[in-house]
């Protein structure tokens, strides 16, 4: 388990770790892979490992679907804030593939149920999970969308350790809910001002400090929050 890097499951005591250890597999999953969609029985608890990026998205009526949290290994996707079997709500999604560490959900639950340590630092990340979920839903109502683009860029390089993304303007557009066009005009923006190169299928990040100065406030909240509950998970 020592060497799974995901920063909850590395936050479990070390006999809690040994005993999910038994139940964890591995799967190399690639950009676009779905973990779930809306109606879907969740059975598999998945957990990002190393620069691996999944994310929720809620699907509109007419098809469109709208990023509402980025999870890397910091965190986990499917179940977390429930226990027991339940039909997934939001779509997941892998952003950027590469390592997912994965448990039947029935197995993490028994865990949950028999070590109170297990349950409570699950019931933290539940508790960070739902703050992270409500300051999207602020930024997306209040920020402009360059703000919301220089914030997604800036979540995604935390949770990588490396300053390329392997995302399309169209992916990126569909993920901030506004058309490709615009989201064009904004990565142009960017990269007029020394903050990225773009380059085909995503782009590097060339000023980190300056493109953070553009991010609104939005995942610094995030982190504070994750700080005073979890110190140590959000990636640095």
């Amino acid at each position: 388990m020592e060497a799974v890097n995901n920063n909850l499951l590395r936050a479990l005591q070390p006999q809690d770790r040994e005993s999910l250890s038994r139940s964890l597999t591995f799967v190399e999953l690639a950009s676009g892979d779905m973990l779930y969609d809306p109606g879907d029985l969740i059975e598999q608890c998945f957990f990002p490992c190393d620069a691996a990026i999944a994310s929720f998205h809620v699907v509109t009526a007419e098809g469109e679907a709208i990023e509402t949290a980025l999870i890397g290994r910091e965190g986990a996707l499917g179940g977390i804030v429930s226990h027991g079997s339940l039909p997934a709500f939001a779509r997941a999604v892998v952003v950027q593939g590469g390592t997912f560490a994965k448990v039947p959900l029935a197995t993490l639950e028994a865990l949950k149920r028999e070590r109170l340590a297990v349950d409570r630092l699950f019931t933290r990340y539940a508790d960070c999970f739902i703050a992270q979920t409500f300051q999207s839903v602020a930024c997306n109502a209040i920020h402009s969308a360059e703000q919301r683009a220089a914030r997604w860029l800036c979540g995604s390089l935390d949770r990588t350790a490396g300053n390329t993304i392997r995302i399309t303007q169209e992916q990126l557009a569909a993920l901030l809910g506004v058309g490709r066009a615009y989201i064009s005009r904004v990565l142009q923006s960017f990269r007029q001002r020394g903050l990225i190169a773009l380059h085909r299928g995503g782009l590097t990040i060339t000023d980190e400090a300056g493109l953070r100065r553009l991010s609104c406030d939005c995942d610094a909240l995030v982190r504070d929050h994750f700080d005073r509950v979890l110190r140590g998970v959000y990636p640095d």
